[in-house]
């Protein structure tokens, strides 16, 4: 990993280059992809943390922090407990926003768009990656539900793990992944004296393909 001197040097050459129209490729996947590499190759931890922003049934906003676990011309892919807040949320609510924060860097990616559940075979496939302890307390934990003491939480963990002892852990019917469609896509760059390169691409409507226009907006 980079030392933060390292860091403070990158990102004066990242503010230093900027961000122009030029430089954008049609897709904007392409550049996120292009910005994910760049992050991970400065040393960034959790180059694939993500904050998701909802709305409750009643109208209170929430926001967290989750893993990417996919990015395709569909759009962006996380997984979660169908029954947390967030799930509750989404599915009331289907629209959200996502903020990928390489601070390290002077940059951000925003993202607003329309969430829908994967297949069950996707989630399933996902699933069967995850580490044997992830995958147990996907059943242990009634996710942003109150409990009386962590005590309780690991001896559910504990009663979980003897069930499937010696047997692979199926993948819970209340868990899965989310793929969020994009409406929106800005990328944030950082500039000196607050003169920040902001550049948002716009998904046209009734294309029947990704087809996107650029907007630049003051910063």
């Amino acid at each position: 990993m980079s030392g933060f001197s390292d860091l403070a040097r990158l990102r004066e050459e990242y503010q230093d280059a900027g961000l122009a129209r030029a430089d954008l490729p049609a897709d904007p996947l392409e550049l996120w992809q292009r910005w994910l590499r760049e992050a991970q190759a400065a040393g960034v931890v959790e180059i694939n943390a993500m904050i998701v922003s909802t709305i409750d049934p009643d109208g209170t906003p929430s926001v967290r922090t989750v893993l990417c676990k996919g990015a395709d011309s569909r759009g962006f892919v996380f997984y979660t407990n169908y029954d947390s807040r967030k799930g509750t949320a989404l599915g009331a609510e289907p629209r959200l926003a996502l903020l990928f924060p390489w601070h390290q860097l002077s940059r951000q990616v925003i993202v607003n768009g329309v969430s829908e559940r994967t297949s069950r075979e996707e989630s399933e496939a996902y699933f069967a990656t995850r580490p044997r302890g992830a995958q147990i307390s996907a059943w242990a934990s009634a996710q942003s539900q109150p409990i009386a003491d962590r005590v309780s939480l690991e001896a559910r963990h504990r009663e979980i793990e003897a069930r499937y002892d010696g047997q692979p852990v199926p993948c819970p019917p209340h868990w899965g992944g989310y793929l969020v469609r994009p409406q929106t896509i800005e990328f944030w760059q950082g500039r000196n004296d607050r003169l920040h390169d902001r550049l948002r691409y716009v998904a046209r409507t009734g294309t029947g393909g990704p087809e996107w226009d650029v907007q630049r907006l003051c910063p």
